[in-house]
């Protein structure tokens, strides 16, 4: 009987979820489970990247914006646009109106229909506007924002492949890893990456009446209040809920899911909990 490492599961999540160089040793059900249950470890990683470009772009004076865009960019470059790519064939599945084999041919297709490329600009432009008036609002919260949303994206793709779900074709990641997850391990990483985020928004939370420093830039006018720890969390959840609603749907039209589906996922996830950091600010 076969003996499953940590470290298998981090290769498998690290392996297929990013195009750093990381060799994956197995590819059994055991591995994809420890995968898919570290996938938030691996939107660590992305958004720590994200976030850190944008801060040294910031810190050497570059405006917002162009901060923005590069931590948009990075978990593009990290994932080969894999998930962007997912996105838009899965919005041209959806889209077709077509009935689940069709749906699916259309996804497989190497072109990107009028669905995918609105889809794709829409998030793209979302996800810029938002980290850019994160910024605006203080360094330490776009920062925050952005490991947040990373981890989050991951963390749909966690709950995709809890057992229940099943996969849409026979080949491919989505049957890899469908079903992988125990209902109990996802819902337990819910809970960790939900408190991990309220831990750092209580951290970095600028309000008036006290002094945030990093890297040098000092926020005027920060004071940590409890709604700093409320509102990642809510992004958490409210980004959770929304790419649960995606996946149900996409479950009843394709008859499950697919590797397309997890990268439109993990994009309408980031997405989502970016906005929700916007909210009331």
């Amino acid at each position: 009987m076969s003996t499953t490492s940590p470290f298998d599961g981090l290769r498998f999540a690290f392996g297929t979820l990013t195009a750093l160089p990381v060799r994956v040793t197995r590819w059994d059900r055991e591995a994809a489970r420890g995968g898919m249950l570290g996938a938030p470890a691996v939107g660590l990683v992305v958004g720590g990247c994200a976030a850190g470009l944008g801060l040294l772009l910031l810190y050497l004076g570059a405006s917002t914006l162009l901060a923005a865009v590069a931590s948009a960019a990075v978990p593009a470059v990290l994932t080969r646009g894999l998930h962007l790519d997912g996105l838009a064939d899965t919005a041209d599945g959806l889209g077709s109106g077509k009935p689940a084999e069709d749906a699916l041919r259309i996804m497989k297709q190497s072109d990107i229909g009028p669905f995918g490329v609105l889809t794709l600009v829409l998030v793209v432009l979302a996800q810029v506007a938002a980290l850019t008036q994160l910024y605006d609002t203080s360094w330490a919260l776009g920062a925050v924002a952005a490991v947040v949303s990373a981890a989050t994206a991951r963390l749909a793709l966690t709950l995709a492949a809890r057992a229940g779900v099943p996969a849409a074709r026979p080949e491919g990641l989505g049957a890899a890893v469908a079903g992988v997850v125990p209902v109990r391990g996802a819902v337990l990483t819910v809970v960790a990456v939900t408190l991990a985020a309220a831990v750092a928004g209580a951290w970095c939370g600028p309000y008036e009446g006290g002094v945030v420093v990093l890297i040098g830039h000092v926020e005027p006018g920060a004071l940590f209040e409890p709604y700093d720890a409320v509102r990642p969390a809510l992004a958490v959840l409210a980004a959770l809920a929304v790419a649960e609603l995606l996946l149900r749907h996409c479950t009843r039209r394709f008859g499950g899911v697919t590797g397309d589906v997890f990268g439109a996922l993990a994009e309408t996830a980031a997405t989502t909990a970016l906005v929700v950091f916007c909210l009331g600010r």
